[in-house]
């Protein structure tokens, strides 16, 4: 009777062996400042079952140092109209079949986070596909005077259906989909496309309450640039202006201190301890040109993400560049990345990355900039930290006449582990980039 009773007991938990189960287990959340970012296009890793490709390439995701990844839109993609956009979402709480399961996304969370990996995903509240359920609630959409459903004004983005923030029904439907994906699969945090179309009082109302879920802190991050994405609750938004001035110093050889004046407005007026994500290439760049192209060679790439991301933080890497994939990468379709090339290069993103997380100063120490035309010099302190960078963002040899408490002192070159004596100048290479530890 006794081996009955046991058997009985034990029964559930034999029954659970073998099946996928979600962990809603909250990591502490990373301080917006400590991000290290991967953005996973789904269509870069397989044809079909990505999620799938995905788990099988985390291991790698670790290498790069990363803490968190953004997964862009999981969602089932509309057919009425499309243009097969996963920003085209037919239903805010499926996933599509092109990628896997919910379970399997389910699965992939779950492995995410017992590799210590916050995951965010791509959260599309502007507008929905023509096919989507909700549009049989014409007062939820946006309608021109005829009463017709509209596209987004001014975009060209005729595949999907703009959605009316000021029904306060739609707003509730939308905000109890972004908990599902809380509550049910798990998810850390949101990435939210189009943040500057949808008004401040949504995103405060939907931050809110998602703030409100007890015992599992988000990561919010708002693809734009208004100010008041801070105050509506976001952790972290769009560095675009940025990107524009990195490319005029690499495109088109404008002076470095214009980059600098630019990062310092950036920082200037944004609450202390959030973060201006800084990139040199995300999906929708990389639709019209592969960073390694645009900024003179892998080494200009290289430079460009040093100085992108050792300024002042907030760094992010798009799937295929941590193997220098010279083409574009249309996420509208699967595009082949072979994720064994280029291993040098992405050792060297390894390298950069583990030094970025060891050291506090780099992510976030105290900046002095010196000011040069050709290099970017900046020094990163905090405590008994304290780094220089220097980096030439010319495709020719430059000097650069180091400051007095470096010139003649003896430290560490932290990409290469040696011990250095400084001269009284820095002779840089096209492209090369320092990184120096006092």
């Amino acid at each position: 009777m006794r081996n009955i009773l046991l058997l009985i007991a034990l029964l559930p938990l034999l029954c659970s062996c073998g099946r996928v189960h979600h962990t809603n287990v909250a990591y502490p959340l990373l301080a917006p400042e400590d991000v290290v970012m991967y953005q996973v296009n789904p269509r870069v890793f397989a044809p079909s079952s990505s999620f799938n490709a995905v788990g099988e390439y985390l291991d790698s995701i670790c290498g790069l140092g990363v803490n968190v990844v953004w997964f862009m839109p999981i969602n089932e993609v509309g057919r009425e109209n499309s243009v097969n956009s996963p920003y085209c979402v037919k239903d805010y709480k499926s996933v599509n079949p092109e990628f896997g399961t919910l379970d399997e996304f389910k699965g992939l969370v779950d492995a995410c986070h017992k590799k210590g990996l916050h995951v965010i995903i791509d959260w599309v509240a502007n507008h929905t596909s023509w096919d989507n359920a909700w549009i049989h609630n014409k007062e939820w959409y946006t309608r021109d005077e005829g009463g017709n459903i509209i596209s987004p004004a001014n975009t060209g983005w005729k595949d999907v259906a703009d959605l009316n923030f000021d029904n306060k029904d739609m707003r509730l439907a939308m905000i109890d989909a972004m908990k599902f994906w809380v509550d049910s699969v798990g998810v850390d945090g949101f990435r939210c496309d189009a943040a500057d179309f949808v008004p401040f009082d949504f995103w405060k109302q939907a931050i809110d309450s998602l703030r409100a879920i007890p015992h599992h802190p988000l990561l919010l991050l708002a693809e734009g640039k208004r100010k008041d994405h801070f105050a509506a609750g976001f952790d972290m938004n769009y560095a675009w202006d940025f990107l524009e001035g990195i490319r005029n110093v690499f495109v088109k050889d404008s002076c470095v201190t214009t980059l600098l004046d630019i990062a310092h407005a950036e920082y200037d007026t944004i609450p202390v301890g959030k973060v201006k994500l800084r990139f040199i290439t995300n999906h929708d760049e990389m639709v019209k040109m592969s960073p390694v192209k645009e900024f003179g060679g892998e080494r200009g790439a290289m430079a460009a993400f040093v100085l992108s991301s050792y300024l002042q933080g907030g760094a992010l890497i798009y799937s295929s560049q941590e193997v220098a994939f010279p083409g574009c990468v249309d996420f509208f379709h699967y595009c082949h990345v072979d994720w064994n090339a280029k291993n040098e290069i992405r050792k060297e993103y390894e390298i950069l990355m583990r030094l970025y997380n060891d050291y506090p100063a780099i992510r976030k120490g105290h900046l002095e900039v010196y000011p040069d035309c050709n290099i970017a010099a900046f020094q990163k302190e905090l405590a008994q930290e304290r780094f220089l960078v220097a980096v030439n963002v010319r495709n020719a040899a430059r000097t650069f006449l180091l400051p007095k408490e470096w010139a003649g002192h003896e430290c560490i070159d932290a990409c290469k582990d040696t011990l250095d004596v400084l001269p009284d100048t820095l002779c840089l290479a096209p492209y090369e980039y320092r990184i120096l530890k006092y």
